[in-house]
């Protein structure tokens, strides 16, 4: 029976802040209404309310109105209040006295006069005004982005199951990478040697891309979940969440790619000119960034991680196909020429292979013919050292066009089922 009673009390003055307390109504205690001015709400089993009004003094406003009921039994004298009225608001006793007490609470002057008071504090007050914010959020835009970009980076700094795994894997596939194609890249005596260097390249493009964008799916998912429930709540908007969420990314994919050259240029025998190194850190960072905003993407235009998971699988196709690794430029027909060119992985082998080796005129044997590397990388693949500082601006072009997506949709879909 008691768990079928509750009681909520709270302050009684209109003037100041109120407080409300839900209790079990065995919980209850008479001399609780000596700390407080306490309004009573009383409800029976199903939620109806059968008592809403001032305690008084020793519960005696509580008391008065039930007594004043027919049937209702008195109190006797130093009798628990909370104890009287679970008993004669029970069910069996309205079964006994043949009431509702809902039904009574309903038709009695008490109610109508709460009925008046909620009208009476609806009303709002003559010449006031409605109230007004200048803005949805409580700070400027810059400020919600530094909220953001802190609370990011505390989390990913808490984080080391995602950030420790992805700069394992790529320090441990560099290593690996430079076992298999160990000094190759001083030894270019024909063409078979350009195509082993130009799948290690292609092969640490395709294999640490992949790596980042699925780890980056489940991350941005849990974050995403996060961000729907503060910017409900007016915390920060979408636009400041979406770019700390791109900004926190860089330091770490900055640190990837600079693992990467330190290993395989090292191991692999690339150039050690400041320039060349400069362009493979360049070049791989570019790479990183592009797979991190996509899979960023994905999880803005999907409603769960399954879905985007599944998405990734045409992606990475079209990838392999039109990277021209497998498939040069200038072999590919007119009519799917612009996949190749929509394609990150294209550029992304274009200025890492070019900047290594499109200057280089040592002369090597090509299919029975005697041509520079330069001239070899021009003629059968279409990497054009003159065109490198083009491939750098549209390197840095993917990842900008990836996150500003990312921003856009995060604001503008929302997926979430409440």
């Amino acid at each position: 029976m008691a768990s079928s009673r509750s009681i909520m009390y709270s302050s009684g003055d209109s003037n100041v802040k109120s407080e409300a307390v839900d209790s079990d109504l065995n919980a209850y205690n008479c001399s609780c209404n000596q700390l407080f001015s306490l309004q009573l709400l009383l409800m029976k089993l199903g939620g109806r309310i059968i008592y809403f009004g001032p305690v008084g003094q020793f519960s005696s406003k509580v008391i008065e109105y039930f007594e004043s009921i027919p049937g209702v039994p008195k109190i006797e004298d130093k009798y628990n209040p909370a104890t009287w009225m679970l008993e004669v608001t029970s069910r069996s006793a309205e079964a006994e006295l043949g009431v509702d007490f809902a039904q009574i609470y309903r038709e009695s002057t008490l109610c109508r006069e709460n009925k008046q008071l909620v009208e009476q504090l609806s009303s709002p007050i003559p010449g006031s005004k409605d109230l007004h914010f200048p803005s949805r959020f409580p700070q400027n835009g810059w400020e919600q982005l530094k909220a953001c970009i802190w609370k990011q980076n505390l989390s990913y700094w808490r984080s080391p199951e995602y950030n420790l795994i992805r700069i394992f894997y790529i320090f441990s596939g560099s290593v690996l990478f430079g076992l298999l194609f160990w000094q190759q890249g001083k030894r270019i005596e024909n063409h078979q040697d350009l195509f082993n260097i130009l799948g290690s390249i292609y092969s640490a493009i395709i294999f640490f891309g992949i790596s980042n964008c699925s780890g980056v799916l489940p991350r941005v998912a849990a974050e995403r979940t996060v961000m729907y429930r503060e910017r409900f709540a007016g915390m920060y908007s979408s636009w400041a969440y979406s770019f700390a969420q791109v900004l926190v990314e860089v330091p770490y994919l900055l640190a990837q790619a600079i693992i990467y050259v330190i290993i395989t240029h090292t191991m692999i025998g690339y150039s050690l000119s400041p320039y060349k190194i400069f362009w493979s850190v360049y070049g791989m960072f570019c790479t990183l960034l592009s797979f991190n905003y996509f899979g960023m993407l994905l999880i803005s235009v999907t409603p769960d991680i399954q879905l985007a998971t599944a998405l990734t699988s045409p992606f990475y196709t079209m990838l392999h196909l039109f990277s021209g690794f497998f498939v040069p430029r200038t072999y590919i027909p007119k009519w799917w020429i612009w996949l190749y060119y929509i394609s990150p992985t294209s550029w992304q082998l274009n200025g890492l292979f070019t900047s290594q080796y499109g200057d280089l005129e040592k002369e090597i044997t090509v299919f029975g013919q005697t041509k520079s590397v330069a001239a070899f990388l021009q003629d059968y693949f279409g990497f054009h050292r003159n065109f490198l500082s083009v491939v750098a601006v549209v390197l840095i072009i993917f990842p900008i066009i990836f996150a500003s997506l990312f921003a856009y949709f995060i604001g503008r879909l929302n997926f979430q089922k409440r």
